[in-house]
C-alpha cells in the first residue's frame, strides 16, 4: 500500500490509515459560541451592528476598553482641576487668589488636600474663611 500519492492531503492520508473510515471535522464550537456570547453581552446597547454582529461588537468592545482604561486616569486629574477652580472663586471675593493661598497654606504648616478645600468651601463658607485668614497671616506682607 503506497501511503504518499502525489498531491495526497494530511487527512486522505489519515483515511488510508484507519481503513477508509471518515473522521468527523471537530471544531470546538462550545468555546467560540461562549466567546461570542461575552463579547456580545458586554456590548448590549452600543448603537448599530456594535451590539448585533461578532465581527463589529469585538472592535467595539476593544475600543470602548481602551477609552475606560485611558479615562480611569484622567479622571483624576479632571476632578483635581475641578477643586482647583472651586477653590480659587471661593478664596478670591476674601482677598487672596489661589496660588497665594496654597503658599500660605505651606508657610502655615496647614495640610489640607484640595478635595478637602473645595468641599469646605462648598459645606462651610466661614471655616474657609478662618483657613484663609490663617494662609494670609502666614504670607509675609506685600509691602
Amino acid at each position: 500500500m503506497n501511503l504518499v500519492a502525489a498531491g495526497e492531503t494530511f487527512g486522505g492520508l489519515l483515511r488510508q490509515l484507519i481503513g477508509g473510515i471518515n473522521v468527523p471535522r471537530t471544531t470546538n464550537a462550545v468555546a467560540t459560541k461562549k466567546r461570542r456570547k461575552r463579547i456580545l453581552k458586554q456590548t448590549k446597547g452600543f448603537f448599530g451592528n456594535k451590539s448585533r454582529l461578532y465581527r463589529y461588537a469585538i472592535d467595539a468592545f476593544w475600543r470602548a476598553g481602551c477609552f475606560a482604561y485611558r479615562d480611569r486616569r484622567k479622571k483624576k486629574s479632571e476632578f483635581r482641576q475641578l477643586w482647583i477652580v472651586r477653590i480659587n472663586a471661593a478664596c478670591r471675593p476674601l482677598g487672596i487668589c489661589y496660588s497665594r493661598l496654597i503658599d500660605g497654606l505651606a508657610k502655615a504648616e496647614i495640610q489640607m488636600d484640595r478635595k478637602a478645600l473645595s468641599e469646605l468651601a462648598i459645606v462651610d463658607p466661614a471655616a474657609f474663611a478662618s483657613v484663609v485668614e490663617r494662609a494670609k497671616a502666614a504670607l509675609p506682607s506685600a509691602a
